[in-house]
């Protein structure tokens, strides 16, 4: 018990998970996060730097040493490098510690001294986070699920096709059920690329060291009789394997273990995508934060391992590429995205926001006459062509309830098509000394996120 007791006034640790579906730009937030806790000039929404309480940063090994170390120098050289680079997608699991050296406030200012306070952030591949969706659910109820949303998908007709060809009491034929398995993976990649995002198992999209195991040889099939030995028993023992050996284990190393997360979206692709992909994202969401514990900490449930995230944040990024008059809209849309979940976690006692942000700032805006119109743009470099546009990226609705209520019921209220351009490429930077890459809320996010602890 003495030794419990005293680990209460060791140095605080913060374990931020930082999710998101795929392309939703967690490499590119967790940099510019680090970069900007590191140089605090463009932190003022953040009390603790503002107020100069925040006396030193630096990074540390972290604490999980079969964890990879997030590959921050070599990120942030491609964003601020002389022909700078979006980097690329996370592809596995990494952490980063950051340890803060932090001067107390209020009346402890003058009793105590600093005190270091770690925040420890972990990235997660946007496709794993998908399979949490899957914890509770049978193999019948996935393939039913998986198949209604495949008839409705173009990219599903070659699987259906020969998924066609096989009953799925017919005896188990490995090379068969893998052929079935390979097609399944090419048409999550190709519906994925297509703008959706309820694509699972998320692993088939990214295996990493598991391609071609059992566990990720499997496929939906449709209801049926399923004898000892058919083909759909062999697949719904397989993707229980899948569930208890693959899914369950990342789940209690990773997510059981986070105080505070931060869920990051890309609306706007699913808008670009248009109203299947956006009611699609929707659903994806409300699946993947089903499998979070939100809760207040309490100090006795902590000592004991049983962390509850308390702080949510739904972030939709990618902010600057519309006019700041828009970006209430924008979080608007995000909080009704995700309106379930949130209610359900601050049910749970758990602290949620929604907003918009952008980690890394890659246009400019201006005001320009338009067709006799003085209009909203924003200017930067289109990531395909190089060529510098202004654009005007046209009107988010301004009630996203109801506008996410008509997309639900079929209805097609849906925006111009001016949003397909909208691919900017990280503009050239020159950071004074003191100052982190230029962003959007990065630090009303910190404060959110981080702000009681420090």
């Amino acid at each position: 018990m003495t030794q419990a007791v005293s680990g209460l006034f060791a140095a605080p640790t913060i374990r931020l998970g930082v999710t998101g579906l795929s392309r939703a730009g967690k490499t590119v937030f967790i940099t510019s996060l680090v970069a900007n806790l590191l140089e605090r000039g463009r932190m003022p929404g953040l009390e603790a730097a503002r107020l100069g309480r925040i006396e030193a940063a630096y990074l540390q090994p972290q604490p999980d040493d079969t964890v990879p170390r997030f590959a921050f120098e070599n990120h942030l050289a491609a964003l601020t490098g002389p022909h700078p680079y979006w980097p690329e997608n996370t592809r596995a699991v990494s952490e980063l510690r950051l340890s803060l050296r932090v001067r107390p406030g209020g009346v402890l200012a003058g009793l105590a001294g600093p005190r270091i306070v770690h925040l420890d952030i972990v990235d997660y591949p946007g496709e794993w986070l998908l399979d949490l969706g899957l914890l509770d659910q049978s193999y019948a109820s996935w393939s039913r699920e998986a198949l209604a949303l495949a008839a409705a998908r173009p990219a599903a007709e070659a699987y259906l096709r020969l998924m066609a060809e096989i009953a799925p009491d017919e005896p188990h034929d490995e090379p068969r059920l893998a052929a079935l398995a390979k097609a399944w993976a090419s048409y999550l990649r190709a519906a994925q690329e297509a703008g959706f995002a309820d694509c699972t198992p998320g692993r088939f999209l990214l295996p990493g060291d598991l391609e071609g195991s059992p566990a990720l040889t499997f496929a939906p099939l449709p209801p049926g009789p399923t004898p000892r030995g058919s083909l759909a028993r062999e697949c719904a023992r397989r993707f229980a394997a899948y569930q208890t050996q693959v899914v369950k284990p990342f789940f209690r190393a990773h997510f059981a273990r986070i105080d505070r997360q931060i869920v990051l979206v890309d609306v706007l692709a699913a808008i670009h995508a248009g109203p299947e992909a956006l009611a699609d994202l929707r659903r994806a969401m409300a699946g993947v934060l089903s499998a979070f514990r939100p809760g207040r900490n309490a100090v006795l449930a902590g000592l004991l391992g049983k962390k509850r995230v308390d702080k949510i944040l739904f972030a939709a990024t990618k902010a600057d590429h519309l006019h700041h008059g828009q970006h209430d809209r924008l979080a608007a849309l995000m909080g009704a995205l995700v309106s379930e979940a949130r209610r359900r976690a601050e049910f749970a006692g758990a602290r949620t926001h929604a907003m918009a942000l952008a980690a890394l700032r890659s246009t400019v805006e201006e005001r320009r006459m338009v067709d006799g119109v003085m209009r909203d743009l924003v200017r930067g470099t289109l990531q395909e062509t190089g060529a510098q546009v202004a654009l005007a990226p046209g009107d988010l609705p301004a009630d996203a309830t109801t506008f996410l209520s008509a997309v639900a019921a079929g209805g097609k209220p849906w925006t111009d098509g001016e949003y397909a351009v909208m691919r900017f490429a990280p503009a050239p930077l020159t950071l004074r000394a003191g100052e982190g890459p230029p962003h959007i809320r990065l630090d009303r996010a910190a404060e959110f996120l981080l702000g009681d602890k420090l």
